[in-house]
């Protein structure tokens, strides 16, 4: 099943191929897939405006429109802006399920790709699990 794979920056790293010979999709900022929410100076969690983030489907860049969404005296850690992400797409499936499936169409089946840690939280996690349903994650 497809998996996520961290992106090293390091000469000698490759990203390594599936069973079927591909290199695995990035799924980062910026692009179409990346999560347009992120974490500031801590305790804020923010990201563009709602009708700005569930409205467009390429890539949002991370100035525009951007506000606050979540404040604490606590630290906020990545699970606050990978669940603004499971939100935004699940406002995208509740608004557009078609065009959400085919907004996921390529990602069916291709192990995934980002700079977060493996042991952390990751929109890319969301991700596999919205284009790959019913299947369990490698």
């Amino acid at each position: 099943m497809p998996q996520r794979i961290q992106r090293r920056m390091t000469a000698e790293w490759r990203a390594p191929l599936d069973e079927q010979g591909q290199r695995p999709i990035y799924v980062g900022r910026p692009g179409q897939f990346g999560n347009p929410f992120r974490i500031y100076k801590g305790h804020s969690a923010i990201g563009p405006m709602w009708h700005v983030a569930v409205d467009t489907w390429g890539h949002i860049p991370a100035d525009e429109c951007v506000c606050a969404y979540a404040s604490s005296s606590e630290p906020l850690g990545p699970e606050s802006v990978v669940e603004l992400y499971r939100m935004m797409l699940e406002a995208r499936r509740q608004d557009d399920p078609d065009r959400l499936r085919e907004w996921l169409a390529p990602l069916a089946g291709r192990d995934l790709m980002c700079w977060c840690p493996l042991g952390s939280p990751c929109h890319a996690d969301v991700l596999l699990e919205l284009a790959n349903p019913g299947g369990a994650r490698g």
